[in-house]
């Protein structure tokens, strides 16, 4: 059986981030990869002037195309933009299993949401997500405390563990140290340590992370190990990033699984 994921997200039109990234990530982990566009951006590897969300119910009817047709093994979300495109995922997407990143703002500062859509996230599509992958600042945001530390990161997790997803994880790239995550569930505590790579080319890194568990989840592999593998191709992808742009550009998506073993 083709294991086949989708991604509910806005458009980067330079290629580093939402749905080009999730369909690169989701081909190189031999997924067969379908795309529901929330929102478009003029952006590029410098900045973004424009951002124009999709009406809601044609975000719905584009799930509902999917769904009836090719249903998806694991669906992930990114930029959502407006609290209607929230509403109308949270009405579509059914009992598939949901990898929700939430995105709030872009590499270079531009919000992609806004206050009512963060709100309706936390209602209507947290307590629908198998996974939810904050970094340390949207973990702040959601949970309302500060995340910085180790310590807070944890207690985030727990936090968020509340509002109704089966797991948290909150990725710690922007710690002073190592670019350690953590994954909180009602069991366990789950660290995920790399090394810190000096560059600026990170655009599309939480996209990437994200793409690479669901698409990892939809080959049928279990949740703490999908995390482990796609910590592993994401920290390659970003190690051997192509250098392109002129500003922050995008990681590798061409890393071969091969050279992304869990380490």
């Amino acid at each position: 059986m083709t294991p086949v994921a989708l991604t509910i997200a806005g458009s980067d039109p330079s290629g580093g981030a939402g749905i080009q990234a999730d369909l690169k990530t989701f081909h190189q982990h031999r997924v067969y990869g379908e795309a529901v566009i929330t929102l478009l951006t003029v952006q590029n590897t410098r900045g973004v002037t424009r951002v124009e969300c999709m009406d809601p119910s044609l975000v719905a009817g584009q799930i509902v195309a999917v769904l009836s047709d090719i249903p998806p093994h694991a669906a992930k979300t990114g930029a959502l933009g407006n609290a209607g495109v929230v509403e109308a995922v949270a009405a579509s997407i059914g009992t598939t299993p949901l990898v929700l990143d939430p995105v709030m703002i872009s590499k270079h500062g531009a919000p992609l949401i806004d206050g009512d859509a963060a709100a309706a996230l936390k209602t209507l599509l947290l307590p629908r997500a198998l996974l939810v992958t904050p970094n340390l600042h949207e973990a702040a945001a959601l949970a309302g405390i500060e995340v910085e530390t180790k310590e807070q990161m944890i207690e985030a997790g727990l936090r968020l563990l509340d509002l109704g997803p089966v797991a948290v994880l909150i990725k710690g790239g922007h710690l002073e140290d190592r670019a350690a995550d953590v994954l909180v569930t009602r069991e366990s505590i789950s660290w995920f340590d790399g090394d810190r790579v000096s560059t600026p080319h990170t655009h599309g890194t939480g996209c990437t992370y994200s793409a690479a568990i669901a698409a990892r989840l939809a080959q049928g592999e279990a949740l703490i190990d999908a995390v482990r593998g796609a910590k592993a191709f994401i920290a390659e992808a970003i190690r051997t990033n192509p250098g392109l742009g002129h500003g922050q550009g995008p990681v590798n998506h061409f890393v071969a699984l091969s050279q992304a073993l869990p380490r």
